[in-house]
């Protein structure tokens, strides 16, 4: 009968010892995933909006970095069009004057071909019947009317400044002659013409100028 009771006794102390342990090991799962749910570290919190001082500051900052930027764009912008104006000019330029070399070659061809003319004239006069003379004169005479006409459809035109003022920018003076009827600084006689290639002179002309005569 003893016996029988201490057996009991034992099988009780040993279900309480089981339900104990499943006590503690429910409390330890609790427990674990109390850890695993519970809040987050402090340090993983997110930060703090800026404050709206640094927010202004940094605003300036942009605005400032906006405007230098647009100034260096509008500054870029220009030197680009001068750079586009200039080689535009340049262009042109070179179509206008690329034969300026070319013109005052051909200009002293038109001096022979004047004097030469001028010479036949003398000949050629009445008083000499010789008909060559005559003819040569004449073809000498349409020949520089049409180079003249040439000149001129190209810009090259000869200048005329008997009786106007001396302009040294077109104007070489050689001598000076006595100013009889005319206001000294006059240009009074031309011993070589000028030319000018699209309103730009490309040889100055040999020019008299009329002075004052000292008694």
């Amino acid at each position: 009968m003893k016996s029988i009771l201490g057996m009991k006794k034992s099988l009780q102390i040993s279900l309480c010892f089981r339900g104990s342990s499943r006590v503690f090991s429910t409390a330890a799962q609790q427990r674990s995933t109390g850890d695993e749910c519970g809040p987050e570290d402090p340090h993983d919190e997110p930060k703090h909006p800026l404050s709206d001082c640094a927010i202004k500051h940094k605003a300036i900052k942009l605005e400032e970095q906006v405007r230098d930027l647009t100034e260096r764009y509008r500054k870029a912008l220009a030197d680009s069009e001068n750079v586009r104006r200039r080689t535009q000019k340049f262009v042109e330029d070179a179509k206008l004057f690329g034969i300026q070399s070319f013109c005052r070659d051909l200009v002293e061809v038109a001096d022979i071909l004047e004097k030469t003319a001028e010479s036949a004239a003398e000949e050629a006069e009445p008083s000499n019947p010789n008909p060559t003379l005559k003819k040569i004169y004449e073809g000498l005479s349409l020949i520089e009317a049409k180079l003249q006409s040439v000149f001129a459809k190209h810009g090259l035109q000869k200048m005329n400044p008997v009786g106007g003022k001396y302009d040294p920018y077109d104007h070489e003076i050689v001598c000076h002659v006595p100013a009889e009827g005319m206001q000294p600084g006059t240009i009074a006689l031309v011993t070589q013409d000028g030319y000018k290639l699209h309103g730009r002179t490309i040889r100055h002309a040999l020019v008299g100028v009329a002075v004052e005569s000292q008694e």
